[in-house]
């Protein structure tokens, strides 16, 4: 199932020939240097049922990300609830994404994730979409910032599940872009009724 198309890009459900970008993608020491694991097959296997069942829970989750041209998978991206109380709001959500390294550089995740942002704003009605990465994760802040996204240091938080074995990847810097910053009006059910 197709959630969004973009001009170079299809945002959709995950399919079982995703598998093997989805396992590199889990293994790359480029892409996964700001965590504290690297996963194995079979735990890369076991991540994305988890974000195939999540989907059909929810209703968001992580999207496989295509190539309009070539329908080649390169990554993923997505809004999910970020399940971080009560370090984060209640039934936050956050935008999302990893990318194969061959396809960084072409401005792919900036692409979707804007997309995805309009598409929380004007279809699920969202009040605020909130990313988070290490703090010094200089790529990921720079997608929040192209994206439109403003910094919110009153969330900045250590990550309960990162081991302390890892001290360097505790601090996570918060960015926030709400309906009012994407330019969209207040949400009906959020204006006051007037006479």
């Amino acid at each position: 199932m197709i959630l969004l198309r973009t001009d170079r890009l299809v945002l959709r459900t995950w399919e079982d020939t995703d598998r093997d970008l989805f396992r590199e993608i889990n293994r790359d020491h480029k892409v996964m240097e700001y965590f504290p694991f690297r996963r194995t097959h079979e735990e890369a296997d076991a991540m994305l049922e988890r974000l195939r069942a999540d989907m059909a829970d929810t209703g968001l989750g992580f999207h496989a990300l295509e190539l309009v041209e070539t329908g080649e998978p390169i990554g993923f991206c997505g809004l999910a609830h970020a399940r971080l109380e009560p370090l984060l709001p209640d039934q936050a959500v956050e935008i999302g994404w990893r990318l194969a390294t061959r396809f960084w550089g072409n401005g792919y995740v900036t692409e979707a994730a804007t997309a995805l942002c309009r598409h929380g704003f004007e279809t699920l009605a969202l009040n605020e979409i909130l990313s988070f990465a290490v703090a010094t994760n200089a790529r990921s802040i720079r997608v929040m910032q192209r994206i439109g996204m403003k910094p919110a240091p009153e969330l900045d938080f250590d990550h309960p599940r990162v081991p302390d074995t890892h001290p360097h990847l505790k601090r996570h810097v918060v960015y926030r872009m709400t309906r009012e910053d994407a330019g969209m009006p207040p949400r009906p059910q959020d204006s006051q009724a007037r006479p």
